[in-house]
């Protein structure tokens, strides 16, 4: 028989074990799965506590997942643009022919105009453009930070850039890298450069292929770097060096303004592939395409004979082509992005098409200089340049 220190004793585990089992609370529930609040908004599930005797309470349905904070999502980049109602866009504000500011301070050039032709695209006003200057270093980082829309700044597509900086759109401009000297000092190839010294803009490819050719040659160079690309060709001209380096349209750009043109040379040596694109940040495929398909809009325009002055004539006209890209009649995908069924009449009409952009600033009578297009004439006419049919 229990005595009745023993009994007191039972009795009194009884009581607390009875209260541990009180205290053990159900763990609170959670939210139900689905779409989960914005972060940093979105609720977490509170650990369920552990009962006195060693059991554990019933685990509640996880939580769903949040969304990873920053980073531009599928789409949301493109309505960014739309709710701030202008494209922005990183260019050049001083070479020649393809961005550079004129005597009234505007933004001019190839480049800028494709810009102006994606703003164009997009809300029917080609003046929908925040312009931000930037240096060929400063490229690759506007991008990733997603500080522009676009970059359309005579910028070469290469593999690590695409993998690193962003999608790049679609090939505007074939370009080769060349080497511009003063006639006085005789070169006539890289091989009399053997010691020279060789202006260059830092954060380019120029300067990496310039150290491959020479290399490649068993020649020895000294490299003088600035990371602005006016500096090189400033210094170049106050003979701080015996030869400058870059894409063979810029060294056309450069030399159109010197002093005395003709007093330079731009060897016949084509040092590397140099295909000039627009690129936009990645995270968004809607804006990637879209600023693709205008770039398509105007090269399938001049290849089809469509013109800023022929635009309007040409919608009623019996080309099944043309009044397809015009909106006129079937579709090529703009609903798909969202854009106005006569979205690319609008482009044209405001920019031309790809040959007008040219000849503004580079053909026979263009603003800034002669340049003869070369691989940049329609792959019809024997050049390289070309894209996708729009149906």
């Amino acid at each position: 028989m229990m005595n009745r220190k023993t009994l007191v004793i039972l009795f009194g585990l009884l009581i607390l074990a009875g209260l541990g089992l009180a205290a053990c609370q159900q763990c609170p529930d959670c939210p139900p799965a689905g779409d989960c609040p914005p972060a940093p908004e979105c609720p977490t599930c509170p650990e369920c506590p552990t009962c006195p005797t060693g059991g554990e309470c019933p685990t509640a349905e996880p939580c769903p997942q949040c969304p990873e904070t920053g980073g531009a999502t599928t789409g949301s980049l493109l309505e960014t643009i739309k709710a701030r109602g202008k494209v922005v866009c990183g260019v050049h504000t001083s070479l020649a022919g393809f961005g550079y500011l004129d005597a009234n301070g505007k933004n001019v050039g190839f480049d800028p105009d494709l810009c102006r032709a994606v703003a164009a695209a997009v809300f029917n006003d080609p003046e929908a453009v925040e312009f931000v200057p930037i240096t060929a270093a400063e490229r690759g980082p506007a991008l990733q930070t997603a500080e522009v829309d676009m970059v359309s700044r005579n910028m070469t597509l290469t593999s690590s850039r695409e993998a690193q900086w962003g999608n790049f759109t679609w090939i505007m401009f074939y370009d080769g890298q060349g080497m511009m000297v003063r006639k006085d000092l005789g070169a006539t190839k890289l091989e009399d450069l053997d010691g020279a010294t060789i202006c260059v803009t830092t954060g380019t490819t120029t300067e990496q292929n310039l150290a491959d050719a020479f290399r490649q040659r068993n020649l020895q160079f000294t490299a003088v770097t600035f990371e602005d690309t006016s500096a090189v060709y400033t210094a170049y001209e106050e003979g701080r060096c015996d030869a400058a380096t870059s894409d063979k349209s810029q060294l056309a750009a450069v030399r159109s303004g010197f002093a005395n043109p003709d007093d330079h040379l731009i060897l016949e040596v084509t040092m590397s592939k140099e295909p000039l694109t627009p690129a936009v940040p990645s995270g968004d495929d809607k804006w990637f395409d879209t600023v693709k398909t205008v770039m398509w809009v105007l090269i399938n325009a001049e290849e089809l004979g469509v013109t800023s002055q022929n635009v309007d004539q040409m919608m009623t006209g019996d080309n099944v082509e043309v009044k397809r890209m015009l909106g006129v009649e079937g579709s090529f995908g703009q609903e798909d992005l969202g854009l106005d069924p006569e979205f690319a009449a609008n482009v044209i009409r405001a920019v031309g098409n790809y040959g007008e952009i040219y000849n503004r600033y580079m053909g026979p009578n263009g603003a800034a200089f002669t340049l003869d297009r070369g691989q940049n004439k329609l792959w019809k006419d024997g050049g390289m340049i070309y894209a996708p049919p729009l149906r």
